[in-house]
């Protein structure tokens, strides 16, 4: 991987316009980053299945090619056994139904390591073909570099319930989503960069809105923590209720990262807060030009509020949840090609202009 790094970053500072493929490199990025949204959403049926915990050994490459015979999963059934999920929650689990929550956690691991390979392979061709354009190794090494701390933090996560807890830390869980979504993230503004290298910038560019990317990108990315803290705790299953908790506006609340009620309430009030944000948001990004970026964010804020709250009434269906959870990655997808549009092309910094929620001027 160092290797790696070292000829994508020397390659892309080096290679001629000419022998630069941005579009291609732009189309494999976008790949990658519909590989992460898959995992994310396998991850969160993962999750929701409590199938998390159910490989209990850190095997990247072996890993890969399941039990074959009727002695390799008994194997592999003993090992969870001895886990606190099956002895204090699963007890008495049949082979049967251990094959099935081990399909899951084997399915998110192995997505998890095709897009290592999906993403390393590529990499090494193009620079060595000198496809990079400069001044964006360092940006692909980086997001090579989240790829495999993604794997890192999902063994941590798993790790921490193998002992003395029968389920993974909720804020582990969380840093894990969290890191998956930045890498999604990170591919799709690098694509779309990527898509207009050599295009230069129009007069009305300078005046696309924009200072609402940062506060939006920031109370988005805390609705998605407590996410994550709710389905971690399974405090979806909290209360039933919607738009009052246990017939109040306000229930009674204590710890808002641990108890499973203030996780929910928070959650859900967060929700109002992103909703208007980014229906505010998409009205006058519309107005100013931004056209189906803009429909895309006003269009996927009110399905996941709609999803989150039949999700809650219905008592957390798997396949409600999941939807939930795949709706929020699109939502951050649609955000992200919105404030692509809004920093006029994939300036990778906020300052050095007056900015205003009507129109930035440099």
């Amino acid at each position: 991987m160092a290797h790696m790094a070292t000829a994508a970053l020397s390659y892309s500072a080096t290679a001629p316009a000419t022998r630069a493929h941005p579009k291609a490199i732009a189309a494999w990025l976008l790949a990658v980053a519909a590989l992460v949204f898959a995992m994310v959403v396998v991850g969160g049926i993962t999750r929701l299945t409590e199938s998390g915990l159910s490989i209990v050994k850190w095997n990247p490459i072996g890993g890969m090619v399941p039990p074959l015979s009727r002695t390799e999963w008994e194997a592999m059934f003993a090992m969870y056994k001895a886990s606190p999920q099956y002895q204090l929650v699963n007890a008495g689990m049949t082979l049967t139904a251990f094959k099935g929550i081990f399909f899951w956690e084997w399915l998110h691991r192995l997505l998890g390591m095709s897009i290592g390979i999906v993403f390393a392979l590529p990499l090494a061709t193009f620079a060595a073909l000198r496809w990079i354009p400069r001044g964006y190794g360092w940006r692909l090494v980086a997001l090579l570099g989240l790829g495999g701390l993604q794997g890192a933090v999902g063994w941590w996560m798993v790790a921490s319930g193998l002992v003395n807890r029968p389920s993974v830390a909720h804020e582990r869980l969380a840093v894990h989503l969290v890191n998956a979504l930045v890498l999604m993230s990170g591919c799709i503004w690098t694509a779309l960069s990527l898509r207009q290298e050599g295009v230069s910038s129009s007069s009305e560019a300078a005046n696309r809105p924009s200072l609402w990317v940062v506060p939006f990108l920031a109370l988005l990315t805390v609705q998605i923590v407590w996410g994550a803290f709710t389905a971690g705790l399974r405090a979806g299953h909290a209360s039933d209720t919607w738009p009052l908790m246990f017939d109040q506006w306000i229930p009674p609340l204590a710890s808002i990262v641990d108890d499973p009620v203030s996780v929910q309430f928070v959650h859900r009030t967060l929700a109002y807060a992103v909703a208007l944000a980014a229906l505010a948001v998409a009205t006058v990004t519309f107005r100013a030009g931004a056209g189906r970026r803009a429909v895309a964010m006003g269009v996927l804020v009110l399905l996941q509020v709609a999803l989150g709250i039949a999700t809650i009434v219905h008592g957390v269906p798997i396949a409600l949840a999941a939807a939930h959870q795949a709706c929020a990655a699109l939502l951050l997808a649609s955000t992200i090609w919105t404030a692509h549009w809004s920093l006029r092309g994939g300036h990778w910094s906020l300052w050095g202009g007056h900015w205003s929620l009507r129109g930035a001027r440099r």
